[in-house]
């Protein structure tokens, strides 16, 4: 049969044209459960393309739509023009939300534009495919061996990799395992908000504030210490969960609680024999000089980073020897590029990288592209196995998304994702923000005088 030309164009991508494609409107949808809230974010632009990326759990989705009128009728393929302009409204922590939830959808954008996947517009890639370590948790007053079974789970699900925490929480229960000012420990308990904002009183505010600031002191200034019978506890934790899963499999540990570095090294040096892969974020990542004697009490690799923003943040843990490990989140670090440059810096060091994620597959794309180009990458976190429609936020990817302990490095355009499944997030919406991808125009003029100069 003989085709006209209209009919043959319908085969043809003629959406793009990369030298005119301008930035149009940034929309947003808040998503809880994946396994936390999470801001998803679709980026428009004039020929119709869309890109997505993704805003931190637990930060604010006006970070990214105070960049709005900063980048409206940009081309969204100038990705470090923009991002040099834009990083000074993120910081540490979530504070960066904004800015890497932006860099992330501009790589979507370059890629569909170019046809071609981000992780080869930063030099091809290392791998096919990408590791993923397991992040478990179980839930209420449970033993070593409880967690053990749960990991053991993960296993048979094919990840080769593993984590859980070993916090103080397991302590609070056990009498003669804390010496700390009394009623604190009881204090840093509860501190979330038990009501959506909007049902807030002053009173319920206040309250949560006052929580808030006990949860809030930093490891050295909260004179929490574990004692001898405590260390034995939390020794005899580890010991039942090896028991369990055997010592083959490698088991990173998170979540120590907010005790300080003597404790740190003790419990350190408590659990080496159990052939540890890292220890993480056993105290605040600012404290350089404190990272290097926790890092040379010990024989276990010290491991931070999910909560530092830009590459030159990294470079004192560095150069002091105080981390082996680095494990940056790219919704805080700066996002996909960013987050390269900081594991080849980390490289020149001897340093590998892992990289935290516990948010949509969004964020986690995003993940997979920047780690296959990255040749000291160590692993990448999953937290999500128990979250059933995980997979189902979008289209394009394979499900399970996550086989064997794998990501496979997708060769589609941009991230590889299609679109998001709208009937999908719309069962799961923050109850604060059940206005999924509704209109922005407020946010267009947001604008000041930004120099940084004079």
């Amino acid at each position: 049969m003989t085709q006209d030309y209209t009919e043959t164009l319908g085969y043809v991508n003629t959406c793009s044209s990369p030298s005119e494609l301008r930035i149009t409107d940034i929309r947003v949808a808040d998503v809880v459960g994946l396994p936390f809230h999470c801001t998803l974010v679709k980026v428009y632009t004039n020929q119709g393309l869309t890109g997505y990326g993704e805003v931190r759990d637990g930060a604010s989705r006006d970070y990214i739509l105070a960049l709005k009128s900063r980048v409206l009728g940009e081309n969204p393929c100038n990705i470090d023009k923009i991002f040099r302009r834009v990083k000074q409204f993120g910081g540490h922590a979530r504070q960066g939300g904004g800015v890497c939830g932006l860099e992330i959808a501009l790589w979507d954008l370059a890629g569909k534009a170019y046809g071609v996947p981000v992780y080869q517009m930063l030099g091809g890639k290392f791998r096919d495919a990408v590791r993923c370590y397991c992040d478990t948790d179980v839930e209420g007053k449970h033993s070593g061996k409880d967690m053990g079974r749960a990991l053991k789970e993960r296993m048979d699900r094919g990840f080769t990799m593993l984590k859980m925490d070993l916090g103080i929480g397991i302590l609070r229960d056990e009498p003669g395992t804390l010496s700390a000012p009394l009623g604190f420990v009881e204090g840093m308990r509860g501190h979330h908000k038990s009501k959506p904002a909007k049902e807030l009183t002053l009173e319920d505010r206040a309250a949560w504030h006052r929580a808030y600031d006990v949860f809030n002191i930093a490891h050295p200034f909260t004179g929490i210490q574990v004692t001898e019978k405590g260390l034995d506890v939390l020794e005899r934790y580890v010991a039942d969960v090896r028991g369990v899963i055997g010592f083959d499999v490698p088991l990173a540990i998170d979540h120590f609680g907010h005790i300080g570095l003597g404790s740190c090294i003790q419990l350190a040096r408590r659990i080496e024999k159990y052939n540890i892969s890292w220890l993480e974020d056993m105290i605040p990542w600012q404290l350089t000089e404190q990272y290097v004697r926790l890092q040379q009490a010990t024989t276990i690799p010290v491991c931070t980073g999910e909560d530092i923003y830009l590459k030159e943040n990294f470079r004192p843990l560095l150069e002091s020897g105080g981390v082996s490990v680095i494990h940056p989140d790219l919704l805080t670090s700066g996002g996909i590029l960013e987050n390269k440059k900081i594991g080849d810096m980390a490289q020149e060091y001897g340093v590998a990288m892992a990289v935290h994620m516990a948010e949509s597959p969004i964020a986690c794309m995003a993940a997979v592209h920047s780690v296959a180009a990255t040749e000291n990458f160590l692993a990448l976190e999953f937290h999500s196995c128990d979250v059933p429609w995980w997979d189902d936020v979008v289209t394009g990817l394979p499900k399970p998304l996550v086989k064997d302990g794998y990501i496979t490095v997708p060769d589609k355009p941009g991230l590889g994702i299609d679109s998001i499944v709208d009937e999908v997030i719309a069962g799961h919406l923050h109850p604060d923000y059940p206005d999924m991808w509704a209109e922005t125009e407020r946010w267009n003029n947001n604008t000041a005088s930004d120099r940084l100069w004079s």
